[in-house]
């Protein structure tokens, strides 16, 4: 059995490593479902033992809908993961989720399709159904909020995720639907993640930077959206990520 991880980090667009972890180990395991995106890199951060996997692969080479999320978290599991921290990078829909806002949403909907989003799939496989009425860990968010209170990072508690498919942004369209449905946030890996955790009994809980207005949203509808924006918003809103994470691992 593996050594038990304090904590897993599964980053997304912008968040290929943790610069932070020290004495790195890298494993890269199999699972039955697959080879996951890419190595998982495991070290100490401060004084913890803290895995960290990048969703997309470390050269962003896996879009959205081709992530193979059953054997990311999987992998993480049997490395010894039993809490997981989602880094989603999202767009924002609703007034207190501009750009380079951090933000630890309480709800979710999926608007995915074609995803494996079960660990029922297989024929022959036991028919779990889970309790999903609160997608994101209680507990878990609860200690993510007091950590960015301790470390006095700004998080917006609270906000309803909409993953969508990807790898195209939304027309403005569907993000005036997804504003009606009630999301603040906007994202494409949000799903079946969330579910998928909680059919593996991890404590999981998301993390998302929003490093764009979605479309028609934020004070200039007409703004174009660039990927250097992105990235340039995903830097600045994670520069407090560090101080977040120690206060999180030293309560």
């Amino acid at each position: 059995m593996a050594p038990r991880l304090d904590l897993a980090v599964i980053g997304g667009t912008g968040l290929y490593r943790l610069a932070e972890l020290q004495d790195v180990e890298t494993q890269q395991p199999d699972t039955r479902f697959g080879a996951p995106s890419g190595p998982v890199r495991i070290g100490t951060l401060h004084g913890r033992r803290v895995a960290f996997l990048a969703r997309h692969g470390e050269g962003h080479s896996i879009p959205p809908h081709r992530i193979n999320y059953r054997a990311n978290l999987a992998a993480l599991q049997a490395l010894g993961a039993r809490r997981v921290l989602a880094l989603n990078t999202v767009g924002g829909i609703t007034e207190r989720f501009g750009p380079r806002v951090l933000a630890c949403p309480d709800q979710l909907i999926d608007y995915t399709w074609g995803r494996v989003s079960t660990l029922c799939e297989e024929p022959g496989t036991e028919v779990v159904h889970i309790d999903f009425g609160e997608p994101y860990d209680r507990a878990l968010r609860r200690e993510l909020l007091a950590a960015a209170a301790k470390a006095g990072v700004p998080v917006v508690d609270g906000g309803c995720y909409g993953a969508t498919q990807g790898p195209r942004l939304e027309t403005r369209a569907e993000i005036a639907r997804l504003r009606r449905d009630g999301c603040d946030l906007v994202g494409m890996t949000g799903m079946p993640e969330a579910a998928l955790a909680r059919e593996l009994g991890l404590e999981y809980a998301c993390l998302a930077i929003v490093a764009n207005w979605a479309a028609g949203a934020g004070p200039d509808p007409d703004e174009v959206i660039t990927l250097q924006d992105v990235l340039d918003n995903v830097t600045a809103a994670t520069a407090t990520l560090p101080g977040l994470l120690a206060a999180l691992l030293t309560p």
